[in-house]
């Protein structure tokens, strides 16, 4: 009995890892773990080049390999992160300077927030050059254009 449950829990796992490395890249993604390290190659035998202590930071994968991914991060440093420190949530990073959260996604809409260079929050429903982004519950419309990790 305890070797079919372990035999089970392998080849689930064997599944889950296959079926992270079958997406397609590249890909949006965000950081999971409140820290996590980019190495510069896809193994821990591999030097740490960054640390990264901000879970939700938007990240674009280019490469995958078994249980690592080759990412991007919005300042444009690139290097491999183990892909359990990775989330599919999406989210975006406010570029440039302090942009409009609008009502709805049209440049005539109420501006109902600002968020500032820097600021992360979740993105969905993006379509039409608009993204809904949710900053801790504070949520408007913001121009693709204005943020990285959406296009």
């Amino acid at each position: 009995m305890r070797m079919r449950t372990c035999l089970s829990i392998v080849a689930l796992l064997a599944t889950s890892t296959a079926a992270l490395a079958d997406n397609k890249t590249p890909y949006w993604g965000s950081i999971g773990a409140g820290k996590a390290r980019m190495r510069t190659g896809p193994g821990q035998q591999f030097p740490a080049s960054w640390l990264y202590q901000r879970a939700g930071l938007p990240v674009k994968v280019i490469a995958t390999y078994p249980s690592w991914r080759k990412i991007e991060d919005p300042d444009g440093t690139q290097g491999w992160m183990q892909a359990n420190l990775l989330s599919d949530k999406r989210t975006a990073m406010v570029r440039g300077e302090v942009r409009a959260m609008r009502e709805r996604p049209a440049l005539a809409a109420k501006i109902v927030w600002r968020a500032e260079p820097g600021v992360v929050g979740k993105i969905t429903d993006c379509m039409n050059g608009w993204c809904k982004f949710d900053v801790a519950g504070r949520i408007g419309y913001i121009e693709t254009a204005h943020i990285w990790g959406a296009n």
